[in-house]
């Protein structure tokens, strides 16, 4: 969509869904691209942010999807997915005592058989 068409919820909405299944279709690059202009009208949108985190990790942005998963969890400290994937940027990045902190909240907080798994409390 050209920057100079005024956005509307319905075209914010539209950008989310496409962004989804651009995530789905293994185009990170192009979901974050429809992403940062959702979140620009509305910054406080968590989904819109998770979502952008979770394809800046697919992409590799380690970076900016620690930034967005952060976000994210200052807003929903409970959301057991956010810990366990702002766990596995920080594996990927190489900062195991940080990952299986989050690992184990994300276990602690929703115990689904892949976050108890990564969370190793038997060690």
């Amino acid at each position: 969509m050209p920057e100079h068409v005024e956005r509307t919820p319905e075209t914010d909405v539209i950008d989310f869904r496409a962004a989804e299944q651009l995530l789905a279709a293994r185009d990170p690059r192009g979901a974050v691209k429809l992403l940062d202009r959702v979140i620009a009208v509305h910054p406080e949108n968590t989904a819109a942010r998770l979502l952008r985190a979770r394809a800046f990790f697919a992409a590799a942005q380690l970076r900016p999807a620690e930034l967005e998963f952060t976000i994210v969890l200052e807003r929903e400290p409970d959301n057991a997915f956010a810990h366990f994937a702002l766990a596995r940027t920080y594996e990927r990045a190489g900062k195991p005592e940080q990952a299986l902190r989050h690992f184990r909240l994300a276990a602690a907080l929703d115990p689904q058989p892949q976050y108890v798994k990564a969370a190793r409390f038997d060690s």
